[in-house]
């Protein structure tokens, strides 16, 4: 059986596996969403993105907790593949992020980019770069949080507003309703 592939009834392919797993992802969050970057039908760059209930590290965190009551989206990771890097790629993800996210419904998306460096090493900049995120429209609405044990990553908290205050409290509530139900 082990042979064939066959254990447990665990899929038998790699890309099986993939998607059985994409699959359990899919059904435990309901509105996040990854964002993929092809050019030339070749996958280049990648951008997870959905609300911050959605993704418990984010939403337990000590080093990004709620700024305000704003029921933002977030955007917890972004890679791009070497070779195809400081092109712009990473910025056109963002702000395709950001507009699926405003066509859902969410009145801001926020980024928690590294603040420990002016330049970030390729291999730890998957939270983004205040930089980018800076090109993309954000603003720095926090900095960072003092106090965090030995060994965490520095992070500063970055929004862009997709929707009018008005709008936004009025979102806010139902969105956490919704976030308090899927707990």
């Amino acid at each position: 059986k082990r042979e064939l592939g066959i254990t447990g009834g665990a899929p038998a392919t790699a890309e099986a596996k993939r998607r059985t797993l994409l699959a359990k992802l899919a059904r435990r969050r309901k509105n996040s969403a990854g964002l993929v970057a092809y050019r030339a039908g070749e996958p280049i760059g990648f951008v997870s993105l959905g609300p911050r209930y959605d993704f418990a590290r984010i939403r337990n965190s000590k080093a990004t907790p709620p700024v305000d009551e704003v029921a933002a989206w977030v955007i917890p990771c972004i890679t791009v593949r070497r070779g195809h890097r400081g092109q712009g790629v990473a910025l056109a993800m963002i702000r395709a992020a950001v507009d699926y996210a405003g066509r859902r419904g969410a009145p801001a998306v926020e980024a928690y980019p590294r603040a420990d460096a002016k330049r970030v090493h390729d291999d730890f900049a998957f939270f983004g770069t205040d930089a980018m995120f800076r090109k993309a429209g954000f603003r720095r609405i926090r900095g960072v949080i003092r106090g965090l044990p030995k060994g965490w990553a520095p992070r500063v908290t970055m929004r862009r507003t997709i929707r009018n205050r008005a709008q936004t409290r009025a979102a806010a509530p139902a969105m956490i309703r919704a976030a308090n139900r899927s707990r």
